[in-house]
């Protein structure tokens, strides 16, 4: 078949897959190429490795059915990449059942806040020159905030910049069973081969290895042997290391000795941000306060930002509808009710004055005594939770603080307030009379 006909055949089924399944539909599906077409079956070549898997994984059955009913044939699909990642003389060791690269995972694609930002950073300074600088790097935070995007980042970027670099990346739980399958079978010799002389090791939740203690035996010599001999180490988890449950503390502390840094859940400005990153990934066009409107309604992370942004799509398609204000309110069932007046950070710092018996003026002067910067800590806090104002703003009201020092003081009441019940009691008090007066 001549290239002309082949590239019509592809651009019938690529009109078919975004109208039966657009979801899966990515802007980089248009530099997809067909390599052959002979025998029934069809070959598509991707640009990158990463995309291959991705439809291999996640578009088979839509592109399949596709390209039957654009050319009325029973026809089989397989996607492969036009230039064999092998050549760049990057060694790949990723377990077998660890989820490949995704292509959308990239630094481009990350949207970087005031949440994110050390993160991000950091990443980026380890990708450069892995085992030198951030050894090991920690990244903690709640589910959905970024952790395994970043590991994915990472991984892309070491395989553009460096040549015959050696990778394993795996979840912990990955880790713990690889290591009680070669006690059984006998292999550990050849299993702590495979772990201590790569040049980099990332391992995702690495709080599964509570409770394990000859798992977490084995990665303490793992840990010594990789960071004695400068290989990179990266590990994320769910919290900060001194918090990880059932751990020893030889282990935690030695996840402190690089750089230890949080990811918090994005800011109002950050999530429009993600929105209109998400919907350009998918081809998605958003119009004017759309992506305002899922920020509002959307405040926890960025995988039910995605979740919200599959199901207003999903229901326009349904629907032969397009987006709008009235139809993104039904799908996410947000009620269209009288807009109340918004907390403001004056309400926030006259009801902190009040609750803790300290005059305004010193919320906002530069004195540090505890018993002024806890409560100014809260106000900080309280500003992120309940209005939009940036970190920068919320300083501005309290004393010209720079948005770390707020992200800091958001970080340090957040703790508190999962640990300490009175604290917890006031600020949820505070909360209710700043609802109430709304």
């Amino acid at each position: 078949m001549d290239s002309q006909n082949s590239t019509r055949i592809l651009e019938r089924i690529l009109d078919e897959v975004r109208t039966t399944d657009p979801l899966t539909v990515r802007t980089w599906f248009n530099d997809l190429t067909v390599q052959s077409f002979r025998g029934g079956h069809l070959d598509i070549g991707c640009p990158e490795e990463t995309q291959a898997h991705y439809l291999q994984d996640h578009c088979l059955s839509v592109f399949t059915q596709a390209a039957q009913k654009a050319t009325g044939y029973l026809v089989s699909i397989s996607f492969h990449p036009v230039q064999a990642q092998t050549a760049s003389g990057l060694a790949w060791s990723i377990a077998p059942s660890a989820p490949r690269l995704h292509p959308d995972y990239s630094f481009d694609n990350f949207v970087v806040g005031p949440c994110n930002r050390l993160a991000h950073a950091s990443c980026i300074a380890i990708s450069q020159n892995p085992g030198t600088i951030y050894n090991p790097l920690f990244l903690h935070g709640s589910v959905g905030l970024g952790k395994t995007h970043l590991l994915h980042a990472v991984c892309h970027d070491f395989r553009q910049k460096h040549n015959g670099l050696s990778i394993q990346f795996l979840s912990c739980e990955q880790f713990v069973n690889g290591f009680i399958s070669a006690i059984e079978e006998g292999r550990l010799s050849e299993f702590q081969n495979q772990h201590r002389k790569v040049d980099v090791l990332i391992i995702d939740d690495v709080q599964f290895l509570r409770e394990r203690e000859q798992s977490q035996e084995e990665f303490f010599h793992t840990f010594n042997a990789l960071y004695n001999n400068r290989r990179q180490i990266v590990l994320t988890a769910d919290c900060a290391p001194g918090q990880l449950p059932s751990l020893e503390e030889r282990l935690t502390s030695r996840f402190k000795w690089g750089l230890v840094a949080r990811l918090d859940p994005p800011s109002y400005e950050t999530r429009i941000a993600i929105v209109k990153k998400k919907a350009h990934l998918r081809d998605i066009k958003l119009p004017e306060g759309i992506a305002e409107l899922i920020a509002e309604h959307v405040q926890s992370n960025i995988r039910e930002i995605e979740g919200a942004l599959t199901i207003l799509y999903a229901t326009a398609q349904t629907a032969g509808q397009p987006i709008t204000a009235e139809l993104a309110r039904q799908a996410l069932g947000i009620q269209q009710t009288a807009v109340p007046r918004s907390v403001t950070m004056a309400d926030i710092i006259q009801a902190v004055s009040r609750e803790f018996d300290i005059r305004v003026t010193d919320l906002q002067s530069k004195k540090r005594s505890q018993s002024i910067a806890l409560p100014r800590q809260i106000c900080m806090y309280l500003g992120r939770r309940l209005t939009r104002h940036s970190l920068e703003e919320i300083g501005g009201h309290l004393g010209g603080r720079d948005h770390s020092t707020v992200l800091h003081a958001c970080s340090k009441i957040e703790d508190i307030y999962q640990s300490d019940n009175r604290i917890r009691t006031r600020i949820d008090l505070l909360t209710r009379q700043l609802d109430h007066t709304t």
